[in-house]
């Protein structure tokens, strides 16, 4: 079994993406999140579909039935067939990742999470979108999470960038001015 990682990942995620419906892709993308968390809970699922002990056929077949009972679309059970003969199938997990940012790239996406010490209003959750559209020149898809460690504001990542306008990072901020000096 190869790992598959960055560029290699990228094409076996892009291949995927010229196989299926692009509105279907974020429902699959769930389903598979579920298959690459069985593969890292349980060995000896990871071990049928990825030892190269098992033959071609029997991991084809354990895939057929796997897809049948998540209700994967032809193209998907095919595509994991393709990733298993090629003894790639052990990056499944790093491939739905680029899946998913390749998806929400070509749906002018972006993906976020807001934490906040208490439940925002309706009204403050539309304003953190608006302005978070403003600054990428997308939509924006978000995740709301409470932390009460943050005693106030809010911190919102979107992407790998980090805007962080609670009172806990202020005082952290504060803390670190003081302590150089």
């Amino acid at each position: 079994m190869r790992k598959v990682r960055g560029a290699k990942a990228k094409k076996y995620a892009k291949q995927f993406l010229s196989l299926v419906n692009i509105d279907q892709v974020p429902e699959i993308v769930s389903k598979l999140e579920t298959v690459v968390m069985l593969m890292q809970k349980e060995k000896q699922f990871r071990n049928m579909l990825t030892s190269p002990s098992f033959k071609d056929e029997e991991r084809v077949g354990v895939i057929g039935y796997l897809c049948e009972k998540l209700g994967l679309p032809e193209e998907t059970k095919k595509f994991l067939n393709f990733l298993s003969i090629e003894g790639v199938l052990i990056g499944l997990g790093e491939i739905v990742r680029y899946i998913n940012a390749l998806y929400l790239e070509a749906k002018k996406k972006v993906k976020g999470i807001v934490t906040s010490a208490v439940e925002l209003p309706e009204n403050i959750k539309q304003k953190i979108v608006e302005s978070l559209k403003a600054i990428t020149g997308r939509d924006v898809e978000l995740q709301y999470e409470i932390d009460p460690s943050l005693i106030g504001g809010v911190r919102v990542k979107v992407g790998s960038t980090m805007y962080d306008l609670s009172i806990k990072g202020q005082l952290g901020l504060l803390r670190d001015k003081l302590i150089k000096g």
